[in-house]
Parts: C-alpha cells; sequence; structure tokens
C-alpha cells in the first residue's frame, strides 16, 4: 500500500496542473452545491421565522362592503363587526379554540414631562398577543382583569419608550395620551429607530372614551382547532359566512361583505413556495456536480490515454491489469476526496461565516423590528457529505472505464500507443 501511494504522489508531483484541473472541478461542484442550499435555507429560515410568533392557525376577520343587494339593502352598504360577533364564534362554533379582536382608534399626542410625540392607539383583547407573536421587552401585555375593569393601562413600543422617557424605564410611570391619563404597563419590542409609534390600550377602554361605548371592532382574530384539509377550511369559511350574513343582513354568498385574511392558507402556500425554490437550488446544485462529475470523467480519460504507454512497461515487467485498476482508482478517489472535502469545508465556512456576519448585525429580529428575509444559512452537514461521495463515486466509476479498456489491451500495442 505504502508503494501504492507513493506512486500515486509521484503522478500527481509530475502532473500538477493536471491533478488541479480534476480537483478544481471537483471542488467547486461541492463548493457551489453547499452555497446554493446554504443560501435556499437562509431564505427558508428568514421568511418563515416570521410566522414563528404567529398562530399560524389563525384567521382575521375584516368587515367589507356587500357587493349584491339582500333584503331591501342595496350594494356598497359597509358592514361592522361587533363584540356580539366575538360571542357567536365562541358559542356557535366548536372549531374556533380561541377568539380576538382589535379596535383601530384615531393618532393621539402623548406627552410625558415637556416631551410628546404622535401615536397610533389601538384598543385589544388580551389574546391579540399571543396570536400575533408580539413579544414584550418589559412589563406585561393587557390582561382579562384590564378589559373587565376598564382600566386605563398602556403597553408602548420602543419609538415611544426613546422619545417620551429619553430610554429610561417607563413601567408604571403616568402619560397622557389624547389629554387622558395612562399607566404604563409594558413595552413592546420594537424598531426604536422608528419616528411613528404605536400603543395599545384594552379594547373596552378604547370603545368607552374614545367611541362612546360603541362595540364595533375592526378586525376579528380567532384560532381553529381540527381544521387540517383545505375541505374543512372551505367547510368552515362557508358555515362562518353563512352565519354572519344571518346576523348582518347581506347575502350568504357575497365573499366582499367580510374579509378574510386565512393565515393557514398563507403559511400553506408559503410552503409550496419554499418547495419549488427547494427543487430549482437542488437541481442546479446537481447540475454543477455533474459538471464536476463531467470534468472528472474528461481529465481521467485524458490520464488514462496519456500513461497507457507507461501501463504496457509494467505489464511488460510483470504488473497484472487489476494492479493498474487499482493504481488508477485509488489516484482517482483520493485526489476526488480530498479536493471534494476541500470544497465542502470552503462552503461550510463561507456560509458559517455569512450567518456570523448576520449574528453580529444590529439584530432587527431582536428588536422586533423589520421582518427577517435571510436567516441562519447553513445546512445540514450530512448532505454536503453525501453530495462529497456521490462524486467520489462519480471519479471511482469514471477513472474504472478508461482504466480497464487500457489494462485490457496487449503489453505490444500499449507500448505503441501514442507513438
Amino acid at each position: 500500500m505504502r508503494e501504492l501511494l507513493l506512486e500515486i504522489w509521484t503522478s500527481v508531483r509530475r502532473n500538477k496542473l493536471r491533478t488541479f484541473l480534476t480537483g478544481f472541478s471537483v471542488a467547486w461542484g461541492i463548493f457551489m452545491l453547499v452555497i446554493l442550499l446554504g443560501s435556499g435555507n437562509g431564505l427558508k429560515n428568514g421568511v418563515l421565522a416570521n410566522f414563528d410568533d404567529y398562530a399560524t392557525n389563525s384567521i382575521d376577520l375584516y368587515g367589507g362592503r356587500t357587493s349584491k343587494p339582500w333584503m331591501g339593502y342595496e350594494k356598497g352598504r359597509r358592514i361592522r363587526m361587533w363584540n356580539s360577533d366575538l360571542e357567536i364564534l365562541k358559542r356557535e362554533f366548536p372549531e374556533v379554540e380561541e377568539v380576538s379582536a382589535n379596535k383601530w382608534l384615531d393618532g393621539k399626542k402623548a406627552t410625558y414631562g415637556r416631551e410628546f410625540t404622535q401615536v397610533w392607539l389601538r384598543g385589544s383583547l388580551p389574546k391579540v398577543q399571543q396570536m400575533e407573536g408580539i413579544k414584550l421587552s418589559a412589563g406585561r401585555y393587557i390582561n382579562d382583569a384590564d378589559v373587565k375593569n376598564y382600566r386605563k393601562v398602556i403597553v408602548i413600543d420602543e419609538p415611544m419608550r426613546r422619545i417620551l422617557f429619553k430610554g429610561a424605564d417607563p413601567l408604571g410611570k403616568q402619560i397622557k395620551v389624547g389629554g387622558l391619563v395612562f399607566t404604563v404597563i409594558g413595552i413592546e419590542k420594537g424598531d426604536a429607530q422608528r419616528n411613528n409609534s404605536s400603543c395599545t390600550i384594552p379594547l373596552t377602554t378604547g370603545q368607552l372614551i374614545y367611541t362612546a361605548n360603541n362595540p364595533e371592532v375592526n378586525n376579528v382574530i380567532l384560532t381553529l382547532r381540527g381544521v387540517d384539509t383545505d375541505e374543512q377550511m372551505e367547510d368552515f369559511e362557508k358555515r362562518l359566512i353563512s352565519r354572519l350574513a344571518a346576523e348582518h343582513h347581506f347575502a350568504p354568498d357575497d365573499r366582499s361583505a367580510i374579509w378574510i385574511n386565512n393565515t393557514m392558507e398563507m403559511y400553506k402556500n408559503m410552503m409550496v413556495v419554499f418547495g419549488g425554490i427547494n427543487l430549482f437550488v437542488w437541481i442546479i446544485g446537481l447540475g454543477t456536480l455533474l459538471a464536476g462529475i463531467v470534468g472528472v470523467s474528461n481529465i481521467m480519460l485524458v490520464t488514462v490515454t496519456e500513461r497507457t504507454a507507461e501501463f504496457g512497461i509494467r505489464k511488460a515487467l510483470g504488473a497484472r491489469p487489476a494492479s493498474i485498476i487499482r493504481l488508477i482508482l485509488t489516484e482517482s478517489v483520493l485526489i476526488t476526496a480530498a479536493f471534494g472535502y476541500l470544497g465542502m469545508v470552503l462552503g461550510v465556512a463561507v456560509m458559517e461565516t455569512v450567518n456570523y456576519l448576520l449574528n453580529q448585525m444590529p439584530s432587527q429580529q431582536t428588536e422586533g423590528g423589520m421582518n427577517s428575509v435571510f436567516l441562519d444559512p447553513t445546512l445540514d452537514l450530512g448532505v454536503a457529505v453525501s453530495a462529497t461521495v456521490v462524486l467520489v463515486a462519480a471519479g471511482l466509476i469514471a477513472g474504472y472505464i478508461p482504466a480497464y479498456r487500457a489494462a485490457q489491451l496487449k503489453t505490444i500495442d500499449a507500448l505503441r500507443y501514442n507513438k
């Protein structure tokens, strides 16, 4: 074995360019496959991270406008949703797990001491935090007692904290919003550098103070259980619209009266898109690997052709055909494996470096700011190792065919080859 390795090393040193070209085609194929798969995973992880904190089994309902006349009402009538709709959903639909709602209020001026800012105000129920994946950097969110007792408490965001409190702890402090005093109970994560602010108060408090206790809500959020197929979802939506149609007096088949934003459907569609992206990445990656295999095959063919006369000398000195084939195959496997491993290491190193740089950047995701689009661009090491093994096996096959043909030549023909 030692003599065999020495022969291979001598051959590699004598044909540096040929060895480099063989190895480069292998390393480049593995490197590009790792880069493509890592980038595809980074894109997928980044987009799916935006769903992590959201309830993917949730549906948002918004009041719309009727598109057809019904029961004496003209089309174009505005449909408004009320607090009573929440009770209907809880009581009459066993698939509904949780129900919550939001009420968008007018922009208000918020002041603390001499500092002030313009904020957007909304009234919410406690379950909104879980359903929308709202994260807090301090304090707590609205709870049931706040809603029941019409408490004047408020959850502010990072921009509001920066402007009004200059980064100081605002919990327990009292601020004026539209002339009314609210106690700060929590801080919602967000990009502190934004200029616009939004804050949340209990839904009942907002309806009582700002809308004269008008029970209207702007959107209803509900989560489902036991609805797993498209057919079940379609049936649920049909029954839901039919029941709301009876409550609000619009046509049961008028889908413009109530807008449905189905997070489950969005999530499924996103997975289909990423399935296509993943397939495309694999096609490109395998194409790159195939190019590497072709390169290895061509170079091995040239290598064997150049050394046919040498093989004739070996056979004249008593070498068996099997030893010549073993020599070529061992050289092919060693070069392919070494450069394939090098390409894999470089590809993984590049992806890890990109991941490190992303983690060192000001983390908008940590601060709860802009949605991430590229996250953790790494891949399962087993995939890269498997691709390397495939390329090594291809190199083995690529070397065997010309080596077998050369080994089967008669000694005299091999000695005369290319003479």
